[in-house]
């Protein structure tokens, strides 16, 4: 497997709260969640909990040992926490948390699991794309957020709005009915969306940040097929320098961006035994 891989931070004064990592069998992204002024309730962060969450997972990955992708998450949410339990307010709803992207291959199958609202993208040999999903927090922030939006801005009616939506939205994270991410409950895993695919049916996968999916999903400037067709024939930054231009002509902040894309068919030993006779 060849792995391409870019990230730009939203925020060139703050850290860049994605991570992205790969090994020859495996990639891993995760997008950071959290508030600004919780220094009291989490002293290291939302990059610190991404970058050691997403550490725990690629050195997992890379052991090849085929174990189900959401006990392996599992397992690596529950060794964040411990390594923060003692210092920090992990159960606290606004510690540090993140949505998570990962694939495996192995000799057989392309595997993937989704938490949250990032993206993984297969490219299939027939020339469709499959695009996997976890669709909760989308759906629940919009609905805790309409009536927000129904009321003026920077108006006393629309400031309570904003609380009672922050609140509700925050009581049905990890919880049944609500959405999950990767935060201090290993069961969350379980929740993820995963599925497998034979090799020899996939061409790519490619791992987006809801900070590089808003290429489509809010700018609309190309579809799904239309970002693996980039992929194919530029680079990863590329869609991220897309974005940028279009967050700046739309005025709207930037969000952390990041791109993972994996071309399976190069990792097959058979295929490079061939190109080498």
């Amino acid at each position: 497997m060849r792995v391409t891989m870019a990230t730009s931070q939203g925020d060139p004064r703050g850290d860049n709260e994605d991570f992205v990592a790969a090994v020859p069998n495996a990639a891993v992204l995760l997008d950071g969640a959290g508030i600004s002024g919780i220094e009291d309730i989490c002293h290291h962060g939302v990059a610190w909990y991404t970058h050691r969450l997403g550490g725990a997972l690629i050195a997992r990955l890379s052991r090849e040992d085929g174990r189900d992708l959401r006990d392996i998450l599992g397992e690596a949410i529950e060794e964040v926490t411990d390594d923060h339990r003692d210092t920090c307010e992990v159960t606290d709803p606004s510690s540090p948390s993140a949505t998570v992207a990962l694939l495996r291959v192995n000799e057989e199958t392309a595997d993937y699991l989704v938490l949250s609202d990032s993206f993984v993208l297969l490219e299939n040999k027939d020339s469709t794309t499959r695009v996997i999903t976890d669709d909760r927090e989308v759906a629940i922030r919009q609905r805790f957020t309409a009536p927000m939006l129904a009321t003026v801005k920077d108006t006393p009616d629309y400031e309570h709005a904003r609380e009672e939506a922050i609140k509700g939205f925050r009581a049905t994270r990890n919880q049944p009915g609500g959405f999950w991410v990767a935060k201090n409950d290993p069961s969350a895993a379980q929740e993820a969306v995963v599925g497998s695919v034979p090799n020899a049916d996939v061409v790519s996968a490619t791992l987006l940040s809801n900070g590089a999916s808003r290429i489509v999903d809010r700018f609309g400037l190309t579809d799904w097929p239309g970002v693996v067709a980039m992929l194919g024939n530029d680079r990863p930054a590329a869609i991220i320098e897309k974005v940028r231009e279009a967050e700046a002509n739309d005025g709207q902040e930037a969000d952390d961006a990041t791109i993972a894309y994996c071309e399976l068919s190069v990792s097959r030993p058979a295929e490079a035994a061939a190109r080498r006779c």
